[in-house]
């Protein structure tokens, strides 16, 4: 792997278009990768953002995060146009100021999480459930820590969990580690679906063969992006897919050593600006 870490750092700045250019696809994680742990967008991360943007690439969020979560991201970033991946890749939407809402849902996968809770209710004794829709809302088993679903959050009986299709399930505990979710996951053994074990004991579980770097190569393709052109910066679990996707995967500074075992490159972590590191390192910028 090249270890970015120590970057040289220089002033970022907006690149005029290059026609001759060749457009990558960048995709971008949220949160641990593009806003720190706190929710901070760091000034040197959003410049680099906007002058990868200006020179012609396509800027591609891809993120855990409902569109709810995501949509204040983009405007920050000044994100008005392109694609964004959001519920682990359940969910994909195009951007288009024109657009009523400024965006539209373009591929949404959905799985039955019957079976899925089944498993998982009385496996972790103070462990909470959540199932999430395309809409962005959240059916919880308790309430979930603040701020941590965006979106509309509604208790209810363990059954009506159940009712519906959903894009995610989500399976938290204010006891556990991550640790103990990954050794959980083996316990109980769950099969048909994709999961991954966030950074603190929070398993996200989404429909099979379904990931970030799914909705990714479906986007790499409409926009006609040869792989050799594709990166990926990501910081967690869910983020292994697209790293090995890309032809350039990333991994953040701040990210366990699996992913960084996986990765490419490693980068500074999210405090240091390790991101606007490796995008002034793009073409153009």
């Amino acid at each position: 792997m090249t270890d970015l870490s120590s970057p040289p750092y220089t002033p970022a700045h907006a690149s005029t278009y290059c026609p001759a250019l060749t457009p990558h696809l960048v995709a971008l994680d949220i949160d641990g990768t593009t806003i720190t742990h706190a929710g901070e967008l760091r000034p040197a991360v959003q410049a680099a953002v906007r002058a990868v943007a200006d020179a012609g690439h396509h800027v591609t969020i891809a993120t855990g995060r409902t569109i709810n979560g995501t949509l204040p991201i983009l405007a920050a970033l000044g994100i008005e146009r392109g694609f964004a991946v959001c519920c682990n890749g359940a969910l994909t939407v195009r951007l288009d100021p024109d657009l009523a809402d400024g965006y539209e849902v373009v591929d949404e996968v959905t799985f039955d999480p019957g079976p899925v809770l089944d498993l998982l209710e009385g496996s972790w004794p103070d462990a909470t459930v959540a199932v999430e829709d395309g809409a962005g809302g959240f059916k919880v088993s308790a309430p979930f820590p603040d701020g941590d679903l965006l979106g509309k959050v509604t208790v209810v009986p363990w059954a009506d969990l159940k009712t519906h299709p959903v894009t995610r399930v989500c399976f938290y505990s204010p006891s556990g580690s991550a640790e103990d979710f990954i050794k959980l996951t083996q316990a109980i053994g769950l099969h048909g679906v994709n999961y991954a074990v966030g950074f603190s004991a929070w398993l996200d579980i989404s429909p099979e063969g379904v990931s970030k770097a799914s909705a990714l190569e479906i986007i790499r393709r409409d926009l006609r992006v040869e792989p050799m052109h594709t990166i990926a910066i990501g910081d967690q679990r869910n983020d292994v897919e697209m790293l090995h996707w890309a032809a350039r995967g990333v991994a953040m500074g701040n990210a366990p050593d699996e992913v960084k075992a996986i990765a490419d490159e490693v980068t500074g972590s999210v405090d240091e600006d390790g991101l606007a590191a490796v995008l002034r390192t793009l073409p153009g910028v």
